[in-house]
Order: C-alpha cells, then structure tokens, then sequence
C-alpha cells in the first residue's frame, strides 16, 4: 500500500538536443580545414592575391615604380649595366634594376603579378562558364544536338593550340582592336584571355556532359519533367546544382594552367610589351643576363612557381574535400 501512495517520477520537460544536417559546402569546408597544406597554400594564395591588388599602394609605400627609369642606378659606360652586386640591389631598389633602363625589379614583379592573375582569372571563369552551359546542353540533349556539340568539340581540341595563338596573334589583336578595344597591351590581354577561352572549354565540357548523362536518368529529374518544368529550369535549377563539386574543382586546376600558359606565350612575344610586364616577359628580358646576374631569372621564376604551386596544391585540396568517398567528420 505504502508503494502505491508514492508519487511517480516527474517526466523531465526539457527536450532533446536536436540533430542538425550540414550542407555539403560545410562537410568539404570541414575536410578542407583537415588538410593542413591546403590550408597553408589557402593563406599563400591570399596573400598573393591582396598583394597584386594593392601593388600600386604597396609600390607607393616602398617609394618604387614600375615605370620609371633610374640613370643613376645603371653604368651608361657599360651599356646600362647595373651598379652594385646582384643587379644593382640596395635599399632604394630591394631586388634590383632592369639592364639598360633601371626600372625597379620588385615594382615589375608586383605588377607583372597583377597581369597575370588578371588574364589567367578572367579566361578561367569565361572558361568555365562556356564550358558548364554547352556541356549541360550537350549531355541533356540528344540526336542532332549532342552529335554536333561533340564534333565541334572534336574538332577544337584537333588545332594545334600553341601554332594557332602564334600565328593569329597579329591578325587577331588587330581585328580586336578595330571593335573598339583600345591599341596595344589592352588588345594583347583581350586576345589572351579570348583565345585561352575558346581553346580551353572544350575540356570542361566533356567532364560536364559526362555528368550529365548520368544525372539526366535520376528521379529528381523525372519529377521535374513530370510536374510541367521548363528546360531552363531543369538545366540551370535541377541539374547545374549538382554538377558544383566537379566545375569547382576543374576551375582551380586549370587557373595556375593559365598562369603558366599566358607566362610562356608572353615570352614568345605574344603577351604585353614594355613598359608593362608580366612574368613571360620578365623572363625573356632575363635570358640575355642570365649568365650575368642570374638572379634576373631565378626572382620572377621563384614567385612563378610558388604562385602555379600554391594554386595546384589548393585545387588538390578541393578535389580531395569534395570527394564523395572522403571520410566524413
């Protein structure tokens, strides 16, 4: 009796921790932050970046220019050779001066840097946009439509890509400049980044419609047909949201690809012309002091390789933290 008389336990009133989902974006973001070079690449690439933003106000700072000639700091008895060790380095010119002209090396470098990450950028993401939207189209069509984007592409990755931009650069710059791009290195970039695009989507394309062809059988893609959706909507709303992983990762390869590829064609004369610069052609000025002050190859090149490097290794990264077979947190 007395075990009757005893009240029962109060049910506790608080509610249990809710399990909460993370977007995919937050899983890679968490598997990205794991991987201890990427990350260190990550803050080398940002570095870089704000520093060939700011390199006119960095330039400033310093007190250098890129475009001014310093006689003083070159032997104009010695056809314009430099005074002082290692290319004429001293407090007012940190890493040097040009031969023959005594531009400061470290003001070119900061803005050759700004040139090539503009050109490499730009055609990276005119690249990848051309690229998503015909290859979606390619692999979401069928008959007529595939058969002639995938012959159209056949037949781009057939040119000789280096032969082509080598002997349409003069022809081309020109037309460029007659649709209203102003003459000279504004040109020279425009057909850069123009050529490095046409030539370059075709990869991303293939990757796409690859995707696509696997993506275009799921259910959500029958319910949206079902329910009255659009082929816009379907493409760009249903299909393109799942493709982000792959366009993301192709996007951070191939923009340290560009930077190399705009570097070599700037040193086979393609590129800008001085008094603007860029690593290619900082480069091609280096080769004929080379055995002189060899240190007029190994700056540019260093910071060349360290930037191509630290955009591989953060693509790598990526790659790696959106890889559905990861482990997860």
């Amino acid at each position: 009796m007395a075990a009757d008389l005893v009240a029962p336990p109060e049910r506790s009133s608080a509610k249990p921790d809710e399990v909460q989902g993370r977007s995919i974006w937050q899983i890679a973001w968490g598997r990205f932050r794991r991987d201890r070079a990427g990350m260190i690449c990550l803050g080398v690439l940002i570095l870089l970046v704000l520093i060939a933003i700011f390199a006119p106000l960095i330039c400033h700072l310093l007190g250098v220019d890129p475009y001014a000639l310093d006689p003083t700091a070159i032997d104009t008895e010695e056809a314009g050779k430099p005074i002082g060790p290692w290319g004429g380095a001293s407090l007012q010119h940190p890493l040097g001066v040009e031969w023959g002209t005594g531009r400061d090396i470290l003001a070119r470098l900061l803005y050759g840097l700004r040139i090539s990450l503009l050109v490499a950028t730009v055609a990276t993401l005119l690249t990848t946009a051309i690229g998503t939207v015909i290859g979606i189209i390619s692999g979401y069509s069928r008959g007529a439509v595939d058969s002639i984007i995938g012959r159209l592409m056949d037949l781009i990755l057939a040119f000789p890509f280096l032969l082509i931009i080598l002997a349409l650069s003069g022809a081309l710059t020109e037309r460029i400049t007659s649709l209203g791009v102003p003459e000279g290195n504004a040109s020279r970039i425009t057909y850069l980044i123009l050529i490095l695009s046409v030539f370059g989507w075709p990869y991303l394309a293939r990757i796409v419609r690859g995707q696509v062809l696997s993506l275009r059988e799921r259910e959500f893609v029958e319910s949206a047909i079902a329910s009255g959706a659009g082929t816009p909507r379907i493409l760009f709303r249903e299909i393109l949201p799942n493709l982000w992983a792959p366009i993301l990762v192709y996007a951070t390869l191939t923009l340290p690809a560009y930077i190399g590829t705009e570097a070599v064609l700037s040193f086979l004369g393609v590129g800008v012309l001085p008094p603007e610069t860029s690593f290619g052609l900082m480069l091609a000025d280096s080769v004929k002091y080379f055995t002189i002050i060899p240190s007029y190859l190994f700056i540019p090149g260093t910071v060349l390789v360290i930037l191509v490097v630290t955009f591989n290794l953060v693509g790598d990264a990526v790659r790696d933290a959106l890889d559905p077979k990861a482990g997860r947190l």
